[in-house]
């Protein structure tokens, strides 16, 4: 299993429209083979900043995701909101 934690600050004035185009993506993101759990998150401590969870079953389930028509259409929308951005892969520790 591979997790993706992707952190955001949206840009002031574009959270309404991040949400409605984060929340798309986080819908038909989890209808795709391999996709675990995807959830956005809201920072209770500055809420222009967002951070998405990801689970994904291999790194195979991540490439077609990556190469999904909802992803290449939604994420340069989302991208020309933010301010700033990390993208974090992470495997659990056994």
């Amino acid at each position: 299993m591979i997790i993706i934690v992707a952190r955001a600050e949206v840009l002031p004035g574009q959270t309404d429209a991040y949400i409605r185009l984060a929340k798309e993506l986080e819908t038909l993101s989890r209808r795709e083979d391999g996709c675990i759990a995807y959830t956005l998150h809201r920072s209770t401590d500055n809420p222009s900043v967002f951070v998405v969870i990801e689970q994904w079953r291999d790194r195979q389930a991540i490439d077609a995701h990556n190469a999904s028509e909802h992803f290449r259409r939604i994420v340069p929308q989302l991208g020309a909101m933010r301010r700033s951005g990390t993208v974090e892969h992470l495997t659990v520790v056994e």
